[in-house]
């Protein structure tokens, strides 16, 4: 059954979405509707990338692990994404793709995703735009991380992940959002609270539920606006009006 988000509709992969019908109907001829578990990790740092990721629901983090165990998140896919790129045959990328909020992705062979960038059109065309924007994401995080507060990150990155479960309720441990955040367990909790006490959150049990998004974007910085008016230019709709989307 196609994943349902809060408005109703079917969960599908926007830039799956965002291609001519035939080239979409080509390249999903190839895919493996796969599910992601919280925790899930689809590749390490230095580790050869054999496929690559179509998020239909759920969020991805790429994160860099460091030598004392602490992570730090640089980025997070959703459906708007890719997870593996940018790829070369055999190639690796130096972070961990792992599932922070579990989901559903179509999974297409290495191999298979390059030949199909090599026909060049479209499909490369949109795949190049989107690199651009995961670098544009990765570089607002990192200044994001730098100077806004804990509270104006916690709502940016619950704002992300709205966005891309497409539920108002969804399950994050206390522990991996500390990691996604660097902060501590404390940090988290005061921050949390903070929220929740505005009215703005719920949050228990490893449960975040989303009370008013309105007054989340108030609270959140400018960075939510910036990275999400990049991944939407991306997707945005090619106008040909002749796709149901790929969803699972």
């Amino acid at each position: 059954m196609p994943s349902v988000d809060r408005r109703g509709g079917p969960r599908t992969n926007r830039i799956l979405d965002a291609l001519p019908a035939a080239d979409r109907e080509r390249i999903a001829a190839g895919m493996v509707p796969v599910t992601l578990a919280i925790k899930t990790v689809l590749f390490e740092p230095g580790e050869p990338i054999r496929a690559v990721h179509f998020p239909v629901g759920g969020v991805i983090s790429l994160v860099t692990p460091l030598d004392d165990g602490a992570i730090v998140e640089v980025a997070t896919v959703g459906n708007e994404g890719i997870v593996g790129v940018p790829l070369v045959l055999g190639g690796s990328l130096n972070v961990r793709a792992i599932s922070q909020v579990s989901g559903h992705a179509l999974r297409l062979d290495a191999r298979a995703f390059l030949d199909e960038l090599g026909r060049g059109g479209a499909f490369a065309a949109i795949v190049h735009q989107y690199e651009q924007a995961l670098f544009g994401q990765i570089a607002q995080a990192a200044a994001c991380n730098r100077l806004h507060t804990n509270e104006e990150r916690l709502s940016r990155w619950l704002l992300m992940s709205h966005d891309r479960v497409g539920v108002d309720e969804f399950a994050i441990t206390h522990e991996f959002l500390g990691q996604m955040l660097g902060s501590r367990r404390a940090t988290v909790t005061l921050s949390a609270g903070l929220l929740q006490a505005a009215g703005l959150i719920r949050y228990h049990r490893g449960h975040v539920a989303i009370l008013d998004r309105d007054g989340l974007e108030s609270v959140s910085c400018e960075c939510y606006a910036v990275i999400k008016q990049e991944l939407d230019r991306v997707v945005a709709p090619s106008g040909n009006g002749d796709h149901p989307g790929v969803a699972i």
